[in-house]
């Protein structure tokens, strides 16, 4: 997939494009359910799939007291819509020029001259331009005067409860520690993603060495507690930028402070690889995938205590992943 930082960075006569623009934070369900249709809508018209999105949530800037926590990060965000099959991806820096942008502005800049655009994909509730002036509607006037079609996509909303599938929803069962549930609406695990840094080695002394993530880490971290996942190493620093290689390992998750010590300040994730003591992932780029939780995050009276119950947990995480 092509990224693109800037309008300016996109080759003259890059079009024709059918161009999907949201937050797609998470990339879940319903923003695929758009990036679908875009390819259907494309390979009918010999167009490329595009996605216009931002590199921070724009409440981040405009009213940063209620902006929520990101359920992925930049990096993770271009590879899910790579994944999802998308050609080429704008990511527009969301500073205060853009938050100014005159909603005409952007049209005539940014999806006609820049991309050629053919077809724009959006949901009912996009809002764009200075004040969030745009709207569906807008965009359609605008589409008949440039010549372009726009598409609203309807919101896919789950059977059993009729709520419509969205990055706010996701959230809330992450705080509540339902990574499965979160995983149904994303279609896939929910993840984070960081460097393995060095840690306080309890992990080690108790027999169950762990990788620590950086603070830095990409990705919405869920309620505190022991989960059941895989752990996909991606290699050194050096790896990042390059196509991805990477191992996959069945994991026991921790997220937490270590309330049976007390020790550490902020919450924290790491996770034992099963039945592996020797593996060196210091400075190497993980991605920790969340499939089941096994139970919450609790003190214990002694290391004794402690060592039998992570030794349970164990077997369950085996369970769970079978």
């Amino acid at each position: 997939m092509i990224v693109f930082r800037d309008p300016r960075d996109v080759p003259a006569g890059f079009g024709p494009s059918v161009v999907a623009i949201g937050k797609f934070d998470g990339v879940h369900s319903g923003h695929r359910a758009v990036i679908d249709r875009a390819r259907v809508d494309a390979a009918a018209a010999g167009a490329r799939v595009v996605a216009v999105t931002f590199d921070r949530n724009p409440l981040a800037l405009l009213r940063p007291e209620i902006c929520p926590d990101s359920l992925v990060g930049v990096d993770q965000k271009l590879r899910l819509l790579a994944d999802a099959g998308v050609d080429a991806t704008l990511m527009l820096t969301f500073d205060r020029a853009l938050a100014d942008l005159e909603a005409r502005a952007f049209v005539e800049h940014v999806l006609v001259g820049a991309l050629g655009v053919r077809i724009v994909l959006v949901g009912a509730d996009f809002r764009f331009g200075k004040g969030g002036a745009g709207s569906p509607e807008l965009l359609r006037e605008l589409g008949a005067e440039f010549g372009f079609d726009v598409d609203v996509i309807d919101d896919v909303r789950a059977i059993d409860e009729g709520r419509r599938v969205s990055s706010t929803w996701v959230r809330e069962l992450l705080d509540a520690g339902d990574v499965a549930g979160a995983a149904r609406l994303l279609g896939r695990p929910h993840a984070v993603r960081g460097e393995v840094v060095h840690g306080l080695k309890r992990g080690r002394q108790l027999g169950f060495p762990t990788a620590n993530l950086s603070a830095s880490l990409e990705g919405f971290v869920p309620a505190e507690g022991v989960y059941a996942g895989w752990l996909i190493d991606e290699g050194g620093q050096e790896a990042a930028s390059e196509p991805r290689s990477s191992v996959r390992y069945p994991a026991a998750i921790s997220v937490g402070t270590n309330p049976t010590f007390d020790d550490v300040d902020v919450r924290q994730v790491e996770a034992y690889v099963l039945d592996e003591t020797d593996l060196d992932l210091y400075g190497h780029v993980v991605e920790i995938e969340f499939v089941s939780r096994i139970r919450g995050m609790v003190a214990f009276d002694d290391v004794d205590a402690l060592i039998v119950q992570m030794t349970d947990d164990i077997q369950r995480v085996r369970a769970s992943l079978a």
